[in-house]
């Protein structure tokens, strides 16, 4: 049993990996990494600085991905964030679940 438990484990760690990095290469084929690096500042907050901001508020994920679909304006400074009206809904889901696990 406890070999069964500890192959569980270990399968489930490799899928949240895959996953993790599938979302990581969304990521850079959606454009955001042209404006966003992961861990430090480029034309826009990281996206580490962007998880963190929004850790634990109720409806970040879907905040995030409206922002992601319909650009923002003033929130990190005077750059805008144009719309990417080329990511699906669901795309925009996944970006956001994946920048805020980020944190």
């Amino acid at each position: 049993m406890k070999g069964i438990l500890v192959s569980m484990v270990a399968a489930s760690a490799l899928l949240l990996a895959a996953n993790a990095q599938a979302d990581a290469e969304l990521a850079k084929n959606s454009g955001c990494l042209n404006c966003h690096n992961v861990d430090t500042k480029l034309v826009g907050p990281s996206l580490k600085e962007i998880a963190a901001k929004y850790a634990g508020q109720d409806g970040a994920s879907d905040y995030l991905a409206g922002q992601i679909k319909n650009g923002s304006n003033g929130v990190w400074g005077p750059v805008p964030m144009p719309p990417n009206a080329m990511v699906s809904d669901e795309n925009a889901k996944v970006l956001a679940d994946f920048i805020l696990t980020l944190n």
